[in-house]
């Protein structure tokens, strides 16, 4: 399983593994203690392939830090999320030497050390894009949809409905016979 599925939720420890959406939001089970929860709408949930951390040149996705911290432990775990802030930033600086200082702050690390821990003990090391975007020269190659042009019609006025109506009506009450106002007499 790639991190497409795999969920962190504010206000609940650990990471979480997508299951399944029921009519309020979804199912979800944790990679902790394997219990699974409802997650509604009111939670704030974020996809681990969609987090990046700032370097200074650009922005690194997250699952590529995870594989630089993947092939520096030879695939076990790392040092433990508890450590001091100058280790979690030591550490981090020898994985991503660009990361920018100002914006990534002690916690963000400790989650990055915490997530990636917690993924290992699981087994997810799958740390690759789970669908890969279509180079330019596939997207010149998929067919484009034809739209096919909608008659338009314009749209009929209520004035016209309305004095019709109205004459009818006027023309009831008299008794008379039941004549729109746009019909010529004969």
């Amino acid at each position: 399983m790639s991190l497409d599925k795999v969920l962190a939720i504010s206000g609940k420890p650990g990471l979480y593994q997508l299951k399944n959406r029921t009519r309020n939001g979804f199912l979800a089970t944790s990679l902790l203690d394997g219990k699974t929860i409802n997650v509604g709408g009111h939670h704030n949930v974020s996809l681990l392939s969609e987090i990046a951390i700032y370097t200074l040149k650009e922005e690194v996705p997250l699952r590529e830090v995870f594989k630089l911290i993947f092939e520096k432990e030879s695939g076990k775990e790392t040092i433990s999320h508890k450590a001091s802030k100058d280790e979690l930033e030591e550490f981090i600086f020898t994985i991503l030497p660009e990361y920018d200082e100002d914006r990534v702050y002690a916690s963000d690390i400790k989650k990055i050390v915490q997530w990636y821990n917690i993924l290992v003990k699981s087994g997810l090391t799958d740390f690759s894009k789970a669908e890969e975007e279509p180079t330019e020269s596939e997207k010149e190659k998929a067919p484009v949809k034809e739209l096919k042009e909608t008659k338009k019609t314009t749209p009929k006025t209520t004035a016209n409905k309305t004095a019709q109506s109205s004459a009818k009506a006027s023309s009831a009450k008299k008794g008379g016979p039941s004549r729109s106002a746009s019909s010529k007499k004969v």
